[in-house]
């Protein structure tokens, strides 16, 4: 039986202050968590504090199935908290806590070893505020196997968004997920204009020489460019509850149908709106996986074997 895909998601885990209650989250454990349920194997990178925040977080995470020995447990830092607010277009407006855990991601050989088998590595920019967190991304994609996905998420948030270090970090990746505003933030100018992202999709690649370029524009939908060739899905329109965790759990469903293969792009890109909007109409960012929530497409040969068993008429 094929093993499902080992993947590394590091970085920032932490408690979201929302107006409906405290959750669990951070980009990586969101990733985490929908990957679990798309069929990848992730490994969860990160720091908490040696506090009843941090216990609690590691007590949710091993009642979800996930692994917890990647995350490390700090005397000299507190567990990492946001306060998230909803603007009146339902954008999502954060206030990240200094000096957490997350800042001080150890750099240990058990790491190192799970990086050595695993297919993809996922890490935004918010974790690499700290010098030390850089040390411990750069040793982590050196492990790497040279053919794994090196998936950088760009989460760009004020004060946390400096321009060159993310510029930078895509010169490491061979797949870039970002919204329309980061994009044009990251190529010196204003969000790409309704129908603009492929050409921005196109300059950040030609910048980066990442393979995969993937631009989200939040209810208009989203788009990728894979191997030069680009394609865009139309949002669906759904009551939203609060967006937050919204584009983890796309990212989630997209690098999942990367890694699986046999997925077409028009297909895969689909399906990651899909989860995305579904989660977007959930209260926040991993909400329980029900009959409604969408499932991962079977690739073509699966679907050759289903049409197979199938009786006649």
């Amino acid at each position: 039986m094929k093993q499902p895909p080992v993947v590394i998601c590091f970085g920032e885990v932490l408690w979201d202050s929302l107006p409906q209650g405290l959750f669990i989250g951070g980009a990586p454990l969101n990733v985490a968590y929908h990957l679990q349920h798309q069929g990848a194997a992730p490994h969860l990178v990160s720091a908490v504090g040696r506090d009843w925040l941090g216990d609690e977080l590691l007590r949710r995470l091993r009642r979800w199935g996930l692994k917890t020995d990647g995350i490390a447990q700090l005397t000299t830092s507190p567990t990492g908290t946001v306060r998230a607010s909803v603007g009146p277009t339902d954008d999502i407006r954060y206030t990240v806590a200094r000096d957490a855990a997350w800042d001080r991601i150890p750099a240990d050989s058990a790491m190192l070893a799970a990086a050595g088998a695993a297919r993809a590595l996922v890490f935004g920019s918010l974790a690499q505020r700290s010098e030390h967190n850089h040390a411990a991304l750069a040793q982590l994609l050196t492990a790497l196997p040279a053919d794994a996905e090196r998936v950088f998420d760009v989460n760009l948030r004020e004060p946390h968004d400096d321009i060159e270090l993310v510029k930078a970090l895509c010169r490491q990746a061979s797949v870039i997920k970002l919204n329309a505003e980061e994009a044009g933030r990251l190529l010196g100018g204003e969000a790409p204009l309704p129908g603009r992202e492929e050409a921005a999709a196109r300059k950040i690649a030609a910048q980066t020489e990442a393979g995969t370029i993937c631009i989200t524009a939040g209810p208009r939908g989203a788009g990728l460019l894979q191997r030069g060739r680009w394609t865009w899905e139309r949002g669906r329109p759904v009551a939203v509850a609060d967006a937050v965790g919204a584009g983890d759990a796309f990212l989630a469903s997209l690098l999942a149908d990367l890694l699986q293969g046999g997925v077409s792009q028009s297909s895969l890109l689909a399906r990651a709106c899909r989860l995305g909007e579904w989660v977007a109409s959930q209260h926040g960012a991993t909400p329980e996986y029900k009959a409604a929530a969408p499932t991962r497409p079977p690739t073509q040969k699966k679907r050759q074997a289903v049409r197979k068993k199938r009786p006649s008429r």
